[in-house]
């Protein structure tokens, strides 16, 4: 649109939304309903980007959209602690037992830079280590790349990052607990805490390998350090109690987003009582936003977790299943972690974001405007999941399996 180039950096508010990994124009998007949306146009596309997860249940949830008009219409923010926020409280931390406390906040990025910062005070230490390919939001010291080995500190990923900023930052490669143990051990007592989406879904969906996750939980218990699971993504899409129930692993720390909004801007961060409780006012690591737990979001979020039934996993599971069976590309490959899944053009499936590079994104890029010539809008980046609600019923995924054809 040209309007928008000349009014936003790049024509978009968000950088993936430019297209610019696959090339073309993108769509301008006015309306969704279910698994579909419409462009300008009026032309209707299957949508596996659901608005990049938060929308398990589909667009424009019947009751997630009356929850947000009656709180709209109670008057919307007022400055308090509301009903609406103890009630969405309560059914994470049903869901989540590692969760005794919890703070909402605006945004995924604030509540992964929150956690930090409870972790630093903590443990009274420095360093954090993350996974090259692993994305908690653009918090400056998380905007980091890999230096020149598994032991090195990082260099800025990006301009405007200080490489002091940069410089607290340790870099592992995702599946690899001796990347992990060496940073823990040349950086002993320095390290604060460990952070990963335990399914990586930010380089595409890459699963955790067998005994990963609990390797990084006995790793980080031995080293004094804290474990914080990025769950953004995967809280309460993988499964009912997010990754960290899909995998039996329980974290110090939860980051969460998405789903917990309903498709609304939300972010949180909890875990363990004793942690949580250095948060002010309470304890000294002071965190505020005025419009944390905003009556509108925590009804939206409240509406979407109620109708999270064991038969609406089993649903999505389902299809979404289907839909990686029937995905047969050639020289391509299928991920899957419950509803998230990634055609990775490459012969086998990723292990790490090094690996997940190799795929061929051109070839990507030229199956992603067939999809799109077909009628199914898929991420626009080999490196983005795709998302599948309750809404890709059978005949839905028909319809894209039918497109591939």
């Amino acid at each position: 649109m040209t309007v928008a180039a000349d009014l936003f950096p790049g024509g978009v508010n968000s950088p993936v939304r430019a297209y610019r990994a696959v090339g073309g124009e993108p769509p301008v998007l006015v309306r969704g309903e279910g698994a579909f949306v419409w462009n300008d146009a009026g032309r209707r596309y299957i949508d596996y980007v659901g608005a990049f997860g938060p929308l398990l249940l589909g667009h424009a949830n019947r009751s997630v959209v009356e929850a947000i008009k009656n709180a709209a219409e109670a008057g919307g923010s007022f400055g308090v602690t509301g009903p609406g926020e103890v009630r969405l409280a309560q059914l994470i931390k049903t869901r989540m037992p590692s969760i005794e406390r919890i703070r909402f906040v605006n945004s995924g990025t604030e509540a992964a830079m929150s956690a930090l910062r409870v972790a630093r005070a903590a443990t009274r230490r420095d360093l954090i280590v993350k996974f090259e390919g692993g994305y908690h939001g653009h918090a400056d010291s998380l905007l980091v790349e890999a230096g020149s080995g598994a032991a090195t500190l990082s260099i800025p990923g990006s301009a405007g990052v200080a490489p002091s900023v940069a410089a607290q930052t340790l870099v592992a490669t995702y599946n690899d607990l001796d990347s992990v143990a060496a940073l823990l051990d040349s950086h002993r007592n320095n390290v604060a805490a460990v952070i990963v989406e335990p399914v990586a879904a930010n380089m595409g969906v890459v699963a955790p390998v067998s005994g990963f996750l609990q390797g990084l939980r006995d790793l980080t218990e031995r080293a004094g350090a804290l474990l914080i699971f990025d769950e953004v993504i995967t809280g309460f899409r993988v499964a009912p109690g997010g990754a960290q129930e899909l995998y039996g692993v329980r974290p110090d720390l939860t980051v969460l987003g998405k789903i917990i909004g309903g498709g609304l801007p939300v972010g949180a961060y909890g875990g363990r009582a004793d942690l949580m409780d250095l948060v002010a006012p309470s304890g000294p690591v002071y965190q505020a936003g005025t419009l944390s737990g905003h009556p509108v979001v925590m009804a939206a979020g409240e509406a979407t977790l109620a109708q999270l039934t064991p038969d609406i996993y089993a649903k999505i599971e389902s299809q979404a299943a289907r839909l990686e069976s029937g995905v047969r590309v050639a020289g391509a490959c299928v991920v899957r972690v419950g509803s998230l899944l990634t055609l990775f053009f490459r012969g086998r499936p990723p292990r790490n974001f090094r690996e997940a590079k190799s795929s061929d994104t051109k070839a990507f890029a030229r199956f992603f405007h067939s999809m799109l010539e077909a009628g199914v809008l898929l991420p626009p980046s080999q490196f983005e999941a795709w998302f599948v609600s309750a809404s890709h019923d059978g005949s839905v995924i028909d319809s894209t399996l039918e497109a591939l054809r």
